[in-house]
């Protein structure tokens, strides 16, 4: 009995040797902590956009037949009065010859029909003739007088049409696509044009507005009419596919005369210079439109997480503990979001590491000046 509990005691004294203390708690992660301020700032909204040339003209003939020449290639610059096409001219050629010869016959009877006046007007004079054989003279000389212009005017139309088969560039700009080849028949009904001629020289931006945006767009801007607003809005840039930003600033010029009913927004057109042709038709971007906003809290937007399409932050409360807040957005740059909603100027922010955070966690704050942070965002 006694060796038992011996034995006992040494496999108790041995578990409890073998346990190891338990670990204490990590302490709270540090992380950066600005706090928010409310000053005057440019805040940036920004709109899908497409672009076209200032003129885009589909070419088409204006007679039917058989293309023979193509003269320019697909993405040629051309000239206006240049030559792109030549349609076989032979059809409308002997159409001229024809048309000429009907001329000479008719002029034939114009001088038959004078010659046949001039005979019975002496014999009328002298009572010899009727005076209604003279009338019905004169009234063939000017029927055949009348078939002499028409035609002259069907030579015309004649040489007109042998001008068509000539097809030229009815403005400077670059060729687009040429869909038909050498041998094609081509005609003014064709669903496809021979070429689309773009005038790239400026570009316009179109884009559209919602209701609230244009509200705000008027309001933002001095101005009694929407055309002093628009002379009185600055100029807008161009954020291309890339996110670079076109060289060339624009200006807003037109609005639509009214809202779509389908999508409840309103169409502008800003115009950008091109004169080294770098933009083209059919490319799309984004207008970007710089407006003043006397109070904007700004915060980074890596300090931002988003949640079913919202954006979050997490603010800095009592005992160190955080939790998320949602924020509106009213603009950005490219790197700093301008806060409409959801913050007040004095508010602490996490700056960053917020991937790993929740609601209620307590953290090791490191204040940050929100001067340095935000002037490092904009160089």
């Amino acid at each position: 009995m006694r060796q038992a509990i011996l034995s006992l005691l040494v496999v108790l004294l041995y578990s409890c040797s073998s346990k190891q203390a338990a670990p204490p708690p990590p302490p709270p992660p540090q992380l950066p902590v600005m706090a928010v301020t409310s000053e005057q700032a440019t805040t940036y909204l920004e709109f899908p956009a497409s672009l076209e040339g200032k003129v885009n003209v589909e070419v088409r003939p204006q007679v039917s037949g058989y293309l023979e020449k193509i003269f320019v290639d697909e993405g040629a610059y051309v000239k206006a009065g240049q030559p792109l096409f030549k349609i076989n001219p032979n059809v409308y050629a002997e159409q001229l010859n024809g048309a000429n010869s009907n001329v000479l016959a008719a002029e034939a009877n114009m001088e038959r029909a004078q010659v046949e006046v001039d005979r019975l007007q002496p014999l009328v004079t002298a009572n010899v003739v009727s005076d209604v054989q003279l009338k019905t003279a004169k009234a063939n000389f000017e029927a055949a007088k009348a078939a002499v212009a028409q035609a002259k005017a069907a030579v015309g139309n004649a040489r007109i049409n042998v001008g068509y088969t000539l097809v030229t560039a009815p403005v400077s700009g670059y060729i687009g696509r040429i869909p038909y080849k050498i041998g094609a028949l081509v005609g003014n009904n064709d669903a496809q044009p021979l070429t689309l001629l773009s005038d790239v020289s400026e570009m316009y931006a179109y884009f559209s507005m919602s209701e609230p945006d244009f509200i705000a767009f008027k309001n933002n801007f001095a101005g009694n009419t929407l055309q002093e607003k628009l002379k009185a809005a600055p100029p807008v840039e161009l954020i291309l596919a890339d996110d670079s930003a076109f060289e060339h600033k624009g200006k807003i010029e037109t609005v639509e005369g009214q809202f779509n009913k389908t999508t409840g927004a309103i169409s502008f057109r800003a115009t950008f210079p091109n004169a080294q042709g770098i933009l083209r038709t059919g490319n799309t971007g984004k207008v970007r439109l710089a407006q003043q906003v006397s109070s904007a809290i700004s915060i980074p937007q890596e300090s931002t997480f988003e949640i079913q399409d919202k954006v979050f932050v997490y603010t800095l409360g009592d005992s160190n503990k955080i939790a998320s807040r949602p924020i509106s957005i009213a603009g950005k740059t490219a790197s700093v979001y301008f806060v409409s909603d959801g913050l007040k100027a004095g508010d602490k922010i996490v700056l960053s590491g917020t991937g790993n955070l929740k609601d209620g966690a307590v953290i090791t704050p490191q204040p940050v000046s929100a001067d340095s942070v935000l002037k490092s965002k904009s160089l």
